[in-house]
């Protein structure tokens, strides 16, 4: 299994395994999750208040539960801050160094 295809696994597990068997997350199991697994990339997951607030950002359908969707777009947004944080830290190539790679490809 590849990493990506091992990564998405981990996040349908993690979720899963929160969920209990039930169809979504619940208030005490989604800070269960946040402060257990997020606690190295998220600030404040210890935070009930805090937490419940993203909670209530998160849920679409306003049935005070977390789904699956919604929890998937909670981890699209902390990949993109990631990326975006490892882009800046880096420093993004240069259209040069986007050219140079692009012809050792090829």
């Amino acid at each position: 299994m590849s990493k990506t295809e091992d990564a998405i696994k981990t996040l349908v597990e993690v979720y899963l395994k929160s969920a209990k068997g039930k169809e979504n997350l619940g208030p005490k199991d989604f800070q269960k999750l946040v402060e257990k697994k997020l606690h190295n990339i998220m600030m404040d997951t210890d935070n009930a208040t805090a937490v419940a607030e993203m909670r209530k950002g998160l849920d679409d359908n306003q049935d005070g539960k977390v789904s699956f969707q919604e929890y998937m777009t909670l981890m699209g947004y902390l990949a993109i801050s990631l990326s975006d944080h490892v882009t800046s830290t880096m420093g993004a190539p240069s259209t040069e160094q986007k050219q140079d790679k692009k012809e050792e490809a090829e």
